[in-house]
């Protein structure tokens, strides 16, 4: 007769030792919003992050306890820490994480390929699997954006990541998706299930101002400055009409793109969340000119009243409709063009804007990863007499618009 199996922990689930683990700590961007709601949920969660730049998250991140990976302590390790990036999987998996009953990785390089103990529940909140390195490696590595041995040597550690990448996603006992256009994305690359929870849109923040902005208002762009973000398609538009074009946001491609910016197009490599609230409150669109995996701004230029123009790809066709923005066909100058000229033609009631952002707010995104987690949790502690619990969870009852 086999002996019987030990039945698992039953600590409650507001007394689990939570760990949250994130790529990097670099600045406030879509992941690191749902990063700052999950530790309002935990407040006595330790957070686990490759590097940290301190003094650019915001209070509620900054006030935890933060261990940075031993890549910041390599040279120029926490400003170039990209340099790094063959280094990530073994950075990832030297962080000790035995004491925690639940770990929570926001993840789109690297977060997801920590080690847990065999009875901790490791729950992945997916923004993407690794672009670069999945759907964008032949835009990234390009011959155009790089030389033949930076291409080599880009592909091989491309070829390296992957492996390592689809093999650390079995470590996960459960996917959520930021979009389902993530879910079909993880489905691709990992071979799994995931769930879909929306990332969370500061509506409280994020309000109309006064009167709307006139017609010689700049469009406006909020994104990182790395290739795949677009923004250089979106200046050579600009550039085109003569219009003005505020472009908000930092990256390795910043110098690539003020050599092709025309006098009409203005960088602004860092700005506060109020000087960030007046350009969206300001601007005469939101511009996102790449497909995005779920797109953060546009619903925060929606909550301050303004449209958005998008193209119509990916996370946009989730989150705009004909009621919101323009979604244009194309990633082609001509086609972000005529989307530039009709959305300056129309007119777009912010009260119905906002209405709309409403939908996508922080407490939405708390209550649904509550829900979720103490599911996952209660499921988790039942695998042994029901090892598909997990598998059966439904998650929040969202459908994607799909407007086109």
């Amino acid at each position: 007769m086999s002996a019987p199996v030990p039945a698992p922990s039953q600590k409650p689930f507001d007394s689990l030792r939570v760990a949250l683990v994130h790529d990097w700590l670099t600045g406030m961007r879509g992941g690191e919003k749902c990063l700052e709601v999950l530790c309002e949920m935990f407040p006595s969660a330790e957070i686990y992050t490759l590097v940290h730049w301190k003094g650019r998250l915001s209070a509620t991140i900054e006030s935890r306890r933060i261990h940075e990976s031993w890549i910041a302590k390599l040279p120029l390790g926490r400003r170039r820490y990209r340099w790094y990036v063959p280094a990530y999987p073994k950075a990832i998996e030297s962080f000790d994480l035995s004491r925690y009953d639940l770990v929570v990785s926001i993840s789109h390089c690297a977060a997801k390929g920590v080690i847990t103990r065999a009875d901790t529940l490791h729950v992945c909140y997916c923004n993407t699997p690794v672009r670069y390195f999945w759907d964008l490696a032949p835009e990234y590595f390009a011959p155009e954006r790089t030389g033949p041995v930076q291409r080599w040597l880009g592909q091989s550690v491309a070829h390296r990541f992957r492996l390592w990448d689809r093999l650390s996603s079995d470590r996960v006992d459960l996917f959520v998706g930021n979009s389902f256009n993530i879910r079909d994305r993880i489905r691709k690359h990992y071979r799994r299930p995931a769930l879909v929870v929306y990332p969370p849109v500061d509506t409280e923040f994020f309000t109309p101002g006064g009167a709307e902005p006139g017609p010689d208002a700049p469009f406006l762009t909020v994104s990182a400055l790395v290739p795949y973000k677009g923004v250089d398609l979106t200046i050579r538009a600009a550039n085109r009409m003569g219009a003005k074009l505020r472009v908000i946001g930092s990256g390795p491609d910043l110098r690539r793109l003020r050599s092709i910016a025309g006098p009409t197009v203005r960088f602004e490599e860092w700005v506060s969340m109020e000087a960030l609230r007046e350009a969206y409150r300001g601007c005469r669109a939101l511009i996102q000119a790449h497909e995005e995996d779920f797109g953060i701004a546009p619903l925060e230029a929606l909550a301050c009243g303004r449209p958005a123009v998008a193209l119509a790809r990916g996370g946009a066709l989730e989150t705009i409709s004909p009621e919101t923005g323009i979604l244009f066909p194309d990633s082609t100058e001509a086609s972000l063009e005529a989307a530039m000229r009709d959305v300056t033609r129309r007119r777009f009631d912010p009260a119905t804007l906002r209405r709309h952002a409403l939908r996508f707010g922080r407490e939405r995104y708390r209550s649904e990863m509550r829900s979720l987690l103490g599911e996952a949790h209660g499921a988790y502690l039942r695998r042994h007499e029901d090892p598909a619990a997990l598998e059966r969870l439904t998650g929040p009852c969202h459908e994607p618009q799909h407007v086109i």
